[in-house]
């Protein structure tokens, strides 16, 4: 049996938990979440 998980619900669940526990990381989090689906999209790997 194979486990396939999604990368965008992960990212979004460690920047979920990263703003609940740091807040003043809201900025890094969101911009470092843009980044990696901007990166992710260009790659083809889009969601």
């Amino acid at each position: 049996m194979t486990m396939h998980i999604e990368l965008a619900p992960l990212i979004s669940l460690g920047a979920g938990i990263g703003i609940l526990v740091f807040p003043k990381l809201l900025n890094y989090i969101v911009a470092g979440y843009l980044i990696a689906l901007g990166v992710l999209g260009l790659m083809g790997q889009g969601f």
